[in-house]
């Protein structure tokens, strides 16, 4: 299974390298792993982030003048090519690639080692600012400690259902699945 992220760094590698990726700049979401910026890193690029949705990686594109970005699920955009995410556009870009460089899709996405991440989802009655949620704040900031530059965490309200999103990303499954936990908790706790 190679998912969007891999999708991602293979196609703006490629791209770097060829010169075609405007401003060495890959736009993503919130969600995409902290992995996808090590592999663009390596070739001298960078991601930007935006919004989960690609509506924003979108507008951060056309705002800034980049041409390619997308979600982690999969939707790229490729605004050379087209306006919306198009999902032949991506299999003919990835295409593209396997065939310059003679190598498979499961040799090329090697350059994607994505960190552990784990998810979780807490139906919640209520979408407060998080900032005001005492306990989920404190959760928060404990797990940014624990984790301190090794690891990640993102907690947002979904746009389409009564949910908050946790994301936790770090060194190792059994810790970050702890935090994970720990900070759903403290959201059902204030908001269920």
């Amino acid at each position: 299974m190679v998912d969007g992220d891999a999708i991602m760094a293979i196609v703006a590698r490629d791209m770097i390298q060829r010169g075609t990726l405007r401003k060495e700049t890959l736009v993503a979401t919130v969600m995409s792993n902290v992995g996808l910026e090590r592999a663009v890193a390596e070739v001298g690029g960078a991601v930007v982030r935006t919004g989960v949705g690609d509506r924003y990686v979108v507008e951060e594109m056309r705002r800034r003048g980049y041409n390619f970005g997308g979600e982690q699920s999969g939707h790229l955009v490729f605004l050379d090519h087209a306006t919306t995410g198009d999902g032949v556009c991506a299999a003919l870009n990835l295409l593209a690639v396997m065939k310059r460089s003679g190598l498979r899709v499961s040799q090329l996405a090697s350059c994607f080692t994505p960190s552990p991440q784990v998810q979780r989802n807490v139906t919640v009655r209520e979408k407060r600012p998080i900032e005001t949620l005492a306990l989920v704040r404190a959760a928060i900031d404990d797990v940014e400690r624990a984790l301190g530059s090794s690891g990640r965490v993102l907690v947002r309200f979904s746009g389409t259902e009564n949910k908050a999103r946790v994301l936790v990303e770090g060194p190792d499954d059994a810790s970050i699945r702890a935090h994970a936990d720990r900070i759903a908790e403290a959201l059902s706790r204030e908001l269920a």
